[in-house]
């Protein structure tokens, strides 16, 4: 097995960020592997790429609409017509055809879609593997795909019952960074980014395209009476940057304040472990990379405003491992925040079982694990 196919795409950070981590555990594993890593939709007709992405539509502007539409998708064998993925995916197909891929791995439904009619129209001998980062719908259960790594033994199980065959399901995690395995001193991390010891750290993400509330965040922090600090990372969003910088130098009312000392707002950072590492609490959207991110790091987190349909179901799961608290609407902000930042017992509860659903190393574990079944011959 010496050449390896990532197909990923830019919706969102995590997918993208899964797909590095990977390749750097197949060239720590094996240095003289070929593994490249290509935006599936950018090989696709360009009609095609503007018709997936028009889900931004209703998810910007009729999140209940879009909700709808994604149940549906949720319970169906398929995310859209499979005309439309023949059409679309022709030019995927032939770059496909010329890497000559051992091991094809899809990070998204629709884009593991494709490589499933591909290697059905094709009798594709390639190894393929199916990486959703936290959520499994029936799409997800073709006979083509080889082997399904999943982030925890519950998802597994999910995917079994959708009738997935148990063999081609392993729990090894969800690929993270390497960073995350090797993490700095929690006070060597604070003093080089600039953090104070006295006072507590919140952190609030939006995830790599920087989606959110900002506006209901910076109004739940303001409520908030206990001192701290707070650092907003907006990622790729410029005009959400430059829209939290607005709004927390301006006024909270008539007898607020004018700015909001120890507040900052940082925009794409590739040092997103050190401020984990730092922080004392996470509020943010529950993207699966930032979840099992802040995982590794036993970072506290309230998740709030999720997008419709998966990070919703990703709230439940949480819920269920007790491995984030789930504040369902704006009113709730302030006092949850309030609530952990005044009793430590509860953040430490949250961060043991943040750490007992981290697998810091899953990337290595699973590109250990895709080598062997794929060189075992274990596929169709």
């Amino acid at each position: 097995m010496s050449k390896i196919l990532i197909l990923t795409t830019s919706h969102g950070a995590s997918h993208r960020r899964a797909s590095e981590a990977l390749k750097k555990a197949f060239l720590e594993i094996q240095p003289s592997l070929t593994v490249e890593i290509i935006d599936a939709l950018e090989h696709c007709a360009r009609w095609f790429r503007a018709y997936y992405d028009s889900y931004l539509i209703p998810l910007r502007y009729w999140p209940s609409l879009w909700r709808r539409i994604e149940r549906r998708q949720h319970q169906a064998a398929s995310t859209s017509p499979g005309w439309l993925y023949r059409l679309g995916g022709r030019p995927l197909f032939r770059f496909i055809k010329a890497f000559d891929a051992d091991i094809v791995i899809a990070t998204e439904i629709g884009v593991c879609e494709l490589a499933v009619l591909y290697k059905r129209r094709t009798h594709g001998r390639f190894f393929l593997v199916g990486l959703e980062l936290m959520d499994f719908n029936q799409a997800w259960v073709q006979p083509e795909i080889d082997l399904y790594p999943v982030v925890h033994p519950d998802l597994g199980e999910e995917l079994i019952a959708a009738g997935a065959p148990r063999q081609k399901v392993i729990a090894c995690g969800m690929p993270i960074d390497p960073a995350y395995a090797r993490l700095p001193d929690r006070a060597e991390a604070r003093k080089r980014l600039g953090v104070r010891d006295d006072l507590p750290l919140i952190l609030a993400l939006f995830g790599g395209a920087g989606f959110g509330k900002p506006r209901q965040i910076v109004e739940g922090l303001r409520k908030v009476a206990a001192p701290c600090q707070v650092v907003f990372i907006t990622g790729k969003n410029r005009a959400l940057e430059t829209e939290l910088q607005h709004l927390c130098s301006s006024p909270s009312g008539p007898s607020g304040p004018s700015g909001l000392p120890g507040w900052r707002v940082l925009g794409w950072t590739e040092h997103m472990h050190e401020w984990m590492v730092a922080a004392d609490l996470l509020i943010s959207k529950p993207g699966g990379g930032t979840v099992m991110e802040a995982a590794a790091c036993g970072l506290p987190l309230l998740v709030f405003a999720p997008l419709p349909g998966n990070e919703e179901r990703t709230c439940r799961w949480l819920e269920k491992w007790q491995a984030g608290i789930w504040v369902r609407s704006p009113a709730e902000l302030a006092p949850a925040i309030k609530n952990l930042l005044e009793h430590l017992q509860k953040r430490e509860n949250l961060r043991q079982a943040m750490k007992s659903i981290s697998h810091p190393g899953a990337a290595l574990d699973a590109a250990q694990m895709i080598l062997h079944r794929a060189d075992s011959g274990d596929h169709e």
